[in-house]
Parts: C-alpha cells; sequence; structure tokens
C-alpha cells in the first residue's frame, strides 16, 4: 500500500509542495491521510525524521491569537493543523483566561453530550430489557419459592443473638418487591387474614396518600393499615427521596409466624448450601 502511494505521481507532489510550502508533518498528514512514514519515503528520507520546519509568523500569530480568546490547546492544534505539542510551545507564555462566553458554550456543548449518551443507555437498557422479557417465560412454583426467600434473607427480619425473635417480617420500597413477598406467602400457603400492613416513612411526606398507594400495590382496604412509624425529617437532610413520589417502605408482618419463619431459614440454608457446592 505504501509503495503504490509513493509510486503516485500526483500525491508525490502534493506532498513536495507542501514541505516547499513550510508545511509540518502534521498538517500534511492530516491534509491527505497519509502517515509520517509514507510521507518520509516520499521525500527520500525514511529512517530518519527530519527537524520540524519554523512555524510561520501568521500561524504563529493566529495561535497567539486564538490562545488570548480562550481556545484550548488542541483546539488550536486542531484549527491550524499543528502537533500539540507546537501548539503548547508557541503559545504557552500567552495570558490564557476562559471566556464567560466560550465556557458557557463548552459547558452546553457537554451538557447536549450527556443528554444525547443518556438517551443510548436508555435505549440500550430498553433494547436488553425487552428482549429479556420476551424469552423469559412463566415462573415455576420452585422458581418463587427461590426468589422469595432470597428476596426475604436480603430485605426481611432475621433472628439474631441478642433478639432471637422468629417472625416473618418484610419491609421494602420497590412496589414488585412487595408484590413478590405476598406471592410467596400465598405459595407456603399463609392466608393474608394474618398480615399486618404498616408504613415507615419520614414525617414530612404525605401520609395518607402513602398509605392509600400501598394499599393498593397489597391489594388490601387502607383501613386494615396499623399506625405508621414516622421518621423524623432532617431540614438539611441530603436524600433524594424527598419528591411526591415519596411513599416510604411498607412493613408486612405474619402474625404468629414462628413455624413459617424456620421453614424460611431452612430453605435458606439449602440456598446457600446448594451455591456453595457449586464453586
Amino acid at each position: 500500500m505504501v509503495e503504490r502511494l509513493i509510486d503516485d505521481a500526483e500525491l508525490a507532489a502534493r506532498v513536495h509542495a507542501m514541505r516547499a510550502a513550510g508545511k509540518t508533518y502534521d498538517e500534511i498528514r492530516w491534509e491527505l491521510h497519509i502517515g509520517a512514514s509514507t510521507i518520509s519515503r516520499i521525500l527520500g528520507v525514511a529512517g530518519r525524521r527530519p527537524a520540524r520546519p519554523r512555524v510561520s509568523d501568521g500561524v504563529r500569530e493566529k495561535a497567539r491569537a486564538l490562545r488570548s480568546d480562550g481556545w484550548s490547546v488542541p483546539e488550536i492544534a486542531r484549527e491550524l493543523g499543528l502537533a500539540k505539542s507546537t501548539a503548547y510551545v508557541i503559545t504557552k507564555d500567552v495570558p490564557w483566561t476562559l471566556s464567560e462566553d466560550r465556557a458557557e458554550r463548552r459547558a452546553a456543548a457537554a451538557r447536549a453530550g450527556w443528554r444525547r449518551e443518556k438517551a443510548r443507555r436508555q435505549a440500550e437498557r430498553e433494547r436488553v430489557t425487552g428482549e429479556i422479557g420476551e424469552s423469559f417465560g412463566e415462573l415455576t412454583d420452585r422458581e418463587l419459592l427461590i426468589a422469595g426467600v432470597v428476596a426475604y434473607w436480603a430485605e426481611g427480619a432475621k433472628a439474631k443473638p441478642w433478639n432471637p425473635r422468629e417472625e416473618l417480617r418484610f419491609i421494602n420500597s420497590d412496589p414488585d418487591m412487595i408484590r413478590l413477598y405476598l406471592s410467596w406467602l400465598d405459595l407456603l400457603g399463609i392466608d393474608r387474614t394474618r398480615l399486618k400492613y404498616r408504613i415507615n416513612i419520614h414525617e414530612s411526606a404525605d401520609v395518607p396518600a402513602a398509605e392509600a398507594y400501598w394499599a393498593d400495590v397489597a391489594e388490601v382496604p387502607v383501613e386494615q393499615f396499623y399506625q405508621a412509624t414516622l421518621k423524623k425529617h432532617n431540614p438539611k437532610t441530603v436524600r433524594k427521596n424527598t419528591g411526591q413520589d415519596y411513599r416510604g417502605c411498607l412493613v408486612i408482618t405474619v402474625a404468629k409466624s414462628s413455624p413459617e419463619y424456620r421453614i424460611m431459614d431452612g430453605m435458606w440454608s439449602a440456598v446457600a448450601r446448594a451455591v456453595r457446592s457449586r464453586r
């Protein structure tokens, strides 16, 4: 490929003409889209890099003017066809401040770029989610049983040496996790009349609205909810869940559930043992 380019009389003539006019290797490369080695071969200096020609006064003055206007060294190099090192050397003593207008344009470009990236990520997320959803199929009872056990062990109350209370009590802010837990309780044969509901929420939130929301998720009358547990509000909070969609967490307790708790504990031990055996 290189030899073919070297034999191209028109290309060789252009390289020689540009070099005679004082063009740098980088300027020739960028304009003709060829490599430095090809330029050296055409000029007959293969094997050694010639000294970089002196930058013309016109290019130097333009580079310094751009730097004064707030252009970055990479921007100047691209604009004038210089190596970044050359652009830096001829402008390094120029006082530089980023103008307000240019700073705003940069910020606007960055924001626009991030919006495009977020849209791309969202589209990719939706594509993957859609493909998996189409091929996933229905949950079997065994799969639901295992999923429920894992969810409970992650989010449910567990007996501790200092508090050996055995009771199924699950808390979560994700409505689908609540639905999973309720389906799991149904699979275990637990009558829903044994369930107690209450919400755990910050005192600054709309408690009645949150209770109505969770009652709809759990498919029970809101009158069945026990008094909400209110968390003290800190006006200087840095938490993000403070908007109108903040509904706290739903706590579901199964009355007199020591037997079922032990079943859950045994199933989790079986799952954990099966995972360890795969290693």
